[in-house]
């Protein structure tokens, strides 16, 4: 799965969680929480669950926690379905 497939699949996550229009001027591998004004700590945790349920991943706590930007997540995501 490519980067851009990735990043595509945590968009429509975000955009179902947050309950906002998302595109890729919105959303970049730089966006963080600050960017998104419905992105709280509450949505955080809704967000990683749903995208653990879209490609099929678990994170661990320490994984979750070490993430600060998107790009971030799709570098992960990455990882995690590679192996």
């Amino acid at each position: 799965m490519s980067r851009d497939d990735i990043l595509n699949g945590i968009r429509g996550a975000m955009a179902d969680v947050f309950d906002i229009d998302v595109d890729e001027n919105i959303v970049t591998g730089d966006t963080t929480a600050d960017d998104i004004e419905e992105w709280d700590s509450l949505s955080h945790i809704r967000l990683i669950v749903a995208v653990e349920r879209k490609f099929k991943v678990k994170f661990t706590n320490k994984e979750i926690e070490s993430l600060k930007r998107v790009g971030d997540l799709v570098a992960l995501v990455g990882a995690k379905t590679a192996a």
